[in-house]
């Protein structure tokens, strides 16, 4: 194997190996800012009214319907 086949060799692994951190960087950052949106849905919902409820609804399950 010759001197340029090597250097080649090397320039693509090492060009393979930054697109790959590239990458990995890029999802991280997409999975971040897609946490982020779901805190802000979940954080944009309406707490339930939890004193307007008569005592004795929801403390049955229906089994048969």
């Amino acid at each position: 194997m010759d001197v340029t086949a090597i250097a080649s060799v090397a320039t693509d692994l090492a060009a393979t190996r930054l697109q790959q951190e590239v990458s990995t960087t890029v999802l991280k950052k997409t999975m971040d800012i897609s946490s982020a949106n779901a805190l802000a849905l979940l954080q944009a919902l309406p707490s339930p009214p939890a004193a307007s409820l008569p005592e004795h609804l929801g403390q049955n399950i229906n089994t048969t319907a």
